[in-house]
């Protein structure tokens, strides 16, 4: 032991290893050979000492001088030190996500708080670097002043991780269609309500009227709102629902514990008790009591199923499929695609490097890809597709993609409602719930115990 505090006691030692250490981490891990500066730093603060003479001996002055100075100092240190450290933390080894809505019902809870691992799929170098700290994209207290400065954007650059998304992991992801947002707004999903306009008003003076109503921004990749859904589709798989069945690449994808539909149940004139709905976990807000007929519409996964349908007073359970085609299905185009969250498909989701064929047809499903996600100028004239000013018949996509969707199925704003989700926008997957609130509840009745540092799972196709 001796020895090895002796060793470390030399500056070449200590600036050997922290050198090493730093260079795996800041240039190999990230691939980024500009990171090599930073051992100028660390030479100078180990062996050459010039910015020590230079400022840091009058900084000590100040610290032996002046009690004052002391104490401020130490405040202002342990503040830096703990906002870098937190910050480091949050873009490359973890986040913390609270489930806001029931769309993952019952697989993740209202009220969970994820351990989100950045490290599964590798981390992603900040888009944004010029940021305040510990906030996502709006200043604290307020709901429309961004907290970052567009100024500097940097590529995508993904570092590397443990793995790649999997066919049925749950994922945290940036909010493929939140490029553009309606400021205020609690979901201020822009696209949606720009299609209402046009609808009205027509293309251009729909646009221009939802402009001059709202305040309308746009978020850079890494301050998009985060969302969690299930993959159910990988890169080049093949993709259709039927009946609210999810078929993938031919096959039935597998039975989810927690995933539930939207069921039809009729009683005998007695209503459901409080009781039974608490021992199926079934929440206050889900229990849609539709008076005549006696008939409850209600979100059940297949063990509630079999239990609502044993009680005495249950005389009917039919599962809800929907058949009316709806224009707010993605890709936005009835005409072709007469889908609608039960019946929807068949899709190919894209790969990178594959190339199609693209046609009027096709044009809907990937024109989000071709302009917003991937950065190219689209134009359409005279039904002849030019992509940056060139005609095309066919485009190559530069990213892989993934299809997502909600476990709560009749619940759920996922990619049945705006298409993929680019690799680019993949964030992390979650580990398991640290914690979870029961809103419906008073503290500490509010507390679910039995959830805490429970892990979150996946599923796989059959």
């Amino acid at each position: 032991m001796d020895k090895i505090k002796q060793m470390w006691s030399n500056k070449w030692v200590k600036f050997t290893v922290v050198a090493i250490i730093y260079t795996l981490l800041a240039v190999v891990w990230t691939g980024n050979l500009w990171m090599l500066l930073g051992l100028l730093v660390i030479f100078d603060i180990y062996i050459s000492k010039i910015f020590y003479r230079f400022i840091g001996r009058h900084h000590r002055k100040l610290l032996e001088k002046y009690p004052s100075y002391r104490k401020l100092w130490g405040w202002v240190e342990a503040i830096v030190f703990a906002v870098v450290v937190v910050t480091l933390l949050k873009y490359f080894v973890f986040a913390m996500y609270v489930i806001p809505t029931g769309s993952m019902e019952k697989s993740l809870l209202i009220g969970d708080y994820l351990w989100v691992s950045k490290l599964a799929y590798g981390p992603i170098v900040p888009n944004t670097p010029l940021s305040f700290p510990l906030v996502h994209n709006t200043m604290p207290f307020s709901r429309t002043k961004k907290s970052y400065s567009d100024a500097i954007q940097w590529p995508y650059h993904r570092l590397k991780g443990f793995g790649k998304v999997k066919r049925g992991d749950v994922v945290v992801f940036h909010f493929p269609a939140g490029d553009t947002v309606i400021m205020g707004q609690m979901d201020g999903y822009y696209y949606s309500t720009l299609r209402e306009y046009q609808a009205r008003l027509g293309e251009k003076e729909g646009y221009e009227r939802l402009h001059s109503n709202h305040q309308v921004t746009f978020h850079p990749i890494d301050k998009r709102e985060n969302y969690v859904k299930r993959c159910v589709g990988l890169p080049g798989d093949s993709l259709r629902i039927a009946a609210s069945e999810v078929i993938v690449n031919g096959r039935t994808f597998s039975e989810i514990p927690g995933l539930q539909n939207a069921y039809f149940v009729q009683t005998n004139g007695t209503p459901i008790s409080p009781n039974a709905f608490e021992k199926m976990d079934i929440a206050q807000r889900d229990r849609s009591d539709m008076m005549y007929n006696n008939l409850y519409w209600l979100p059940l996964t297949k063990q509630n199923y079999e239990r609502i349908k044993g009680m005495r007073n249950v005389t009917g359970v039919m599962q809800e499929i929907k058949d009316e085609v709806r224009e707010d299905i993605f890709p936005h185009d009835t005409a072709n695609y007469p889908w609608n969250e039960d019946n929807f498909g068949p899709i190919w989701i894209p790969k990178k490097g594959a190339t199609i064929q693209l046609t009027m047809k096709s044009l809907p499903l990937y024109k989000d890809i071709i302009t917003r996600y991937e950065g190219n100028k689209l134009e359409v004239r005279d039904s002849v597709i030019y992509i940056n000013g060139e005609m095309a018949d066919r485009y190559t996509f530069g990213m892989d993609y993934y299809f997502m969707m909600g476990d709560n199925r009749h619940n759920s704003l996922d990619s049945r409602f705006w298409g993929f989700v680019p690799e680019d926008h993949i964030v992390g997957k979650p580990r398991f719930v640290l914690l979870s609130m029961d809103r419906e509840k008073k503290f500490p009745a509010n507390i679910r115990w039995k959830r805490m540092f429970t892990w979150v799972k996946g599923a796989e196709t059959e």
